[in-house]
């Protein structure tokens, strides 16, 4: 899930859920299992953020491309934990939902990211139902990709 709105005229309600799922800037995405206290989380922010199931390739992109370690410094292969050896186990591990990002205590449980290369091709303020990107958005994947 990426925050697309920044921080202002944001409901103190809304703020508090979206520190809970770690998005705390705009552009951050974070990576939560897909469970029913999760998706009520989502669906009372949808608003302010976009969603959708994230495949193993786009998790292992996010590790080794915009994942940080403590000192903000980039993870290398030597960084992960004991019981994953390569990005690939861990983000098979991630996309089963066998373990949680915030699992993970070497690597910070967001990404930052970049506006996408071209900007939105949709309407920021819209549901992705109304022809926005906002709320479950099928499209996800490949914004996420020009965003990094």
């Amino acid at each position: 899930m990426i925050r697309i709105k920044g921080l202002v005229n944001i409901p103190y309600w809304a703020l508090t859920t979206l520190t809970n799922l770690n998005l705390n800037k705009k552009f951050n995405a974070t990576l939560v299992p897909e469970n029913l206290q999760t998706l009520g989380m989502l669906r009372k922010v949808k608003d302010s953020i976009s969603w959708y199931k994230a495949d193993k390739e786009i998790i292992k992109d996010l590790l080794e491309k915009r994942g940080k370690k403590d000192g903000y410094k980039s993870i290398t292969v030597n960084d992960l934990p004991a019981k994953f050896g390569t990005f690939d186990e861990i983000a098979d591990a991630l996309s089963s939902d066998t373990i949680k990002l915030s699992d993970l205590e070497s690597i910070k449980p967001w990404f930052t990211l970049n506006p996408p290369k071209g900007g939105f091709k949709r309407k920021t303020k819209k549901q992705y139902s109304q022809g926005g990107i906002l709320g479950e958005n099928k499209e996800l994947i490949s914004i996420i990709r020009r965003m990094m």
